[in-house]
């Protein structure tokens, strides 16, 4: 099996609630890009990556757009199946921009699992459930709205929450006080600043954290700033932005820095180097959070076939980014259960299938047989 062709799609996804909200940012739709991989023996490959705006990371949709067309000629005539030999190719051909290799390296996994007939979540090691715990976002919103959201997920079957907060202090404090007034004490509630709060700030809210049901999750930009805060916090810490390597794993957990990481996809290039830092967290006794940083049913696939394959007791949570907004991209993607779980996709590879009317023409090809 060789690549023969690569055609790149872009789409824009909308919020089902209307808007998307986190710290001081707020998007209605994000701009998602779905790479197709040909190949002579005839299956396709398919992959996604949707950065969370352009300013929420170093990553943006033209730049991975850009960065994938820049790369898209070195992957002709290689074999998607030898997904080492595959990353070494892309870093050869751009330095950086993990985000941008994610696509392709999702989908040569793909590619690699319908050639053998079985799932990628087989390939990854084998699938430990076929339902994966979901967390549902709480966006932010005024304190007594985000409380009767939880209340509203609850009646959906959700038990696992991230609260977006990050704006300023004091409304930051009114808002986990409002969500903790509404809590059963059965539920797993995260405070997620997205880096918001400068350290200062982090630390008076950690203190306050301290006497509420609650885990804080990046309140900072940087790991210095965030393991300042861990050193006074009672609460488990989770990490999320800083988490970008295995390096970075090593250091926190040498740190105590953190009890849980958020794994996203796409930070680490793809599934590749998703699985690695995976099966280090697993190594160094360390849960995950399962998930990238947006995307349609295709994204969500990928999600679901790593945290099927990770270890009972590593997998905390994931999202599934599809229910989220109002246009399905693919078929055959994840489906969300009444319990607070999605299923694992069946049939080969990610067991999904593009929907075309949905994508449009492809925004460029290169090698392709439709040039």
């Amino acid at each position: 099996m060789r690549i023969t062709g690569v055609r790149a799609y872009a789409v824009q996804l909308p919020l089902a609630e209307g808007s998307y909200s986190w710290n001081t940012q707020s998007f209605a739709a994000f701009d998602s890009t779905i790479v197709t991989l040909e190949t002579d023996a005839g299956p396709e490959g398919y992959g996604e990556i949707c950065p969370l705006g352009p300013s929420y990371a170093p990553a943006f949709a033209d730049g991975a757009r850009t960065a994938m067309h820049t790369i898209a000629p070195s992957l002709i005539g290689l074999d998607p199946r030898q997904s080492d030999v595959v990353a070494h190719h892309l870093n050869t051909a751009l330095m950086g921009h993990p985000y941008a290799k994610s696509a392709i390296d999702v989908a040569c996994w793909d590619l690699a699992a319908k050639a053998a007939g079985t799932s990628v979540a087989t390939l990854l090691g084998g699938a430990f459930r076929d339902r994966i715990r979901l967390f549902r976002v709480i966006t932010r919103q005024e304190p007594e709205a985000m409380a009767e959201n939880l209340l509203e997920y609850r009646a959906r079957g959700y038990t696992h929450f991230q609260a977006k907060v990050g704006e300023q202090m004091s409304r930051d404090l009114e808002r986990l006080h409002a969500i903790s007034a509404v809590l059963d004490g059965t539920e797993t509630v995260a405070a997620d600043a997205n880096t918001g709060w400068r350290q200062h700030e982090a630390l008076q809210i950690a203190q306050a954290m301290n006497s509420l049901p609650f885990t804080m999750e990046q309140p900072c930009l940087t790991y210095d700033e965030c393991l300042a805060v861990r050193r006074v916090l009672e609460r488990p810490m989770i990490l999320d932005e800083v988490m970008d390597s295995r390096t970075a794993i090593r250091r926190g957990a040498a740190d105590g820095a953190m009890d849980i990481i958020n794994l996203k996809i796409s930070r680490f290039g793809g599934l590749t180097g998703a699985r690695r830092a995976r099966d280090l967290c697993v190594d160094l006794g360390i849960a995950m959070t399962i998930e990238d940083t947006w995307g349609g049913e295709i994204a969500t696939a990928a999600i679901a076939h790593l945290a099927a394959s990770t270890p009972d007791g590593f997998h905390l949570q994931s999202s599934a980014f599809h229910d989220y907004h109002t246009l399905p991209i693919a078929s055959g993607g994840p489906e969300v259960q009444s319990d607070g779980t999605m299923t694992l996709p069946t049939g080969p590879g990610l067991g999904v299938e593009p929907l075309w009317d949905r994508l449009g023409d492809p925004i460029w090809t290169v090698g392709s047989s439709l040039t």
